[in-house]
């Protein structure tokens, strides 16, 4: 190796005049330099291998939210550090003296590779490549392929309504909001949505009827079933109540009154107008099962029914249930929940019983009634909202959870969606339905809810 080539290997960059010039010193002068110079280029490369072999971990970061990592010399670990900095920075991110550390908001999800480069106490210089992993947003993942219009009972991906309840003699009388909306999963795939509901309000007999109910994603036609069981169960209701309804509220006062054995007949009568609405909406149900040649068990689907009405004393709420989800009369200034029934868990994730199923109908209990002064909310919803709000059937029956789930929908949540809960907002209906596109992980379900507020 000629000097040249030797002084290059040090990183010395020298013309051949200058090397002969520096070849006129003395042989002494000429190996003190060349020591001096080897001894800097060992110290160099045990340095930038010193710098390479460090142990860096970058914690990720999450995509459009913001991000901190405090770093400093010591977080280096080496002695004669004199300075530091970074480079190939991801869009949103820097380095901050301010805050200490890498921060910001980065905005592109993926693997980068940034540079963080230490500075020697004699001035020289090293790199080390770090790996900035941004995990992109989870919502930014799921596909929205909507639902093919030409497919048998083909129905909207999603749906809304507000029931507007014009103010009588100066007494401004309780809406109704409802919204449902096709889950993640099914909207991945392109699939339809399973839930349904319907609302009614009758001026003549100032009777509220509502009802939520989730197809079965394992049946075929579970959308038609559950659109099938509201519309037949609204129409049966509305039928009886007006056959039987001034016999029933009869026997409401009268138990009002008496507060002793009259709510027995009041069950009666009640089970009269939603049980038989019920079973109604599953005679409807295999009717059409029969003219489309299938099993009922291809239109599963569950069902909440609930009649309610003002009184003097106060409200009467009464219901009929099948399936998982869930009905609560809740009172917030009271700090009190009425639950009208019980879910139906089954003993594996997922499982539950459907309207299809003709022997729930022996189960007579699946009728129940209350009572109360007022309320804040009588709020129906299916599995898909109960779930990821309620998380077990057990966390149904606990105000705090309630509690929880109306501060949610007054906004008290990260993204901020609200629903206007004042009388005759008839915008209410688009709100409830922005906020059903809350993102819970792992609850990808088809969400409906009906609130009488």
């Amino acid at each position: 190796m000629n000097i040249k080539e030797f002084l290059l290997k040090i990183n010395i960059q020298a013309e051949e005049q200058d090397i002969r010039d520096f070849l006129k010193h003395s042989e002494t002068d000429i190996k003190n330099f060349f020591k001096e110079k080897w001894s800097m280029f060992k110290q160099e490369q045990l340095f930038a291998m010193q710098v390479k072999d460090l142990r860096i971990q970058l914690p990720n970061a999450k995509k459009d939210k913001e991000y901190l990592f405090v770093f400093n010399k010591e977080s280096i670990g080496l002695p004669d550090i004199k300075e530091f900095g970074f480079g190939n920075f991801p869009e949103g991110i820097t380095y901050s003296m301010e805050k200490g550390g890498l921060s910001g908001v980065p905005k592109a999800a993926g693997d980068h590779k940034m540079i963080l480069r230490c500075v020697h106490e004699q001035g020289y210089t090293a790199d080390k490549e770090l790996l900035f992993v941004v995990v992109p947003d989870p919502k930014e993942l799921w596909k929205n392929i909507p639902t093919p219009t030409d497919i048998k009972y083909f129905k909207p991906d999603c749906d809304l309504a507000f029931l507007k309840v014009e103010t009588k003699n100066e007494v401004a009388r309780k809406d109704v909001v409802a919204a449902s909306q096709r889950g993640r999963s099914h909207a991945l795939e392109g699939k339809p949505r399973d839930d349904d509901f319907v609302l009614d309000f009758d001026e003549n007999t100032e009777w509220y009827t509502l009802a939520v109910a989730d197809g079965a994603g394992s049946a075929k036609y579970s959308r038609r079933g559950s659109q099938i069981a509201c519309l037949t169960a609204l129409e049966a209701c509305k039928k009886e109540l007006a056959a039987v309804g001034d016999v029933l509220e009869e026997q409401i006062k009268l138990y009002w009154d008496k507060k002793s054995e009259e709510r027995k007949d009041v069950y009666e009568y009640l089970h009269q107008i939603v049980g038989k609405a019920a079973f109604e909406a599953y005679k409807a149900i295999c009717g059409e099962a029969v003219k489309e040649q299938c099993k009922p068990k291809d239109f599963a689907t569950t069902l909440i029914l609930s009649i309610c009405k003002k009184f003097d004393f106060g409200w009467f709420v009464g219901a009929f249930w099948v399936g998982d989800g869930g009905i609560g009369i809740y009172n917030k200034e009271k700090q009190e929940v009425k639950i009208l029934g019980e879910p139906d868990g089954g003993e594996f994730a997922g499982q539950t019983r459907f309207l299809t199923m003709q022997e729930i109908f022996r189960d007579r209990v699946r009728t129940r009634f209350e009572i109360v002064e007022d309320f804040t909310a009588i709020i129906l919803m299916t599995d898909g909202v109960t779930d990821p709000k309620f998380e077990t059937d057990a966390n149904l029956f606990k105000i705090e959870k309630w509690n929880a789930l109306w501060d949610d929908l007054n906004g008290n949540n990260e993204d901020n969606l609200k629903v206007g809960f004042t009388d005759d907002n008839e915008k209410s209906a688009e709100q409830l339905l922005r906020w059903l596109d809350f993102w819970s992980k792992g609850n990808h379900d088809d969400r409906t809810i009906a609130i009488l507020y």
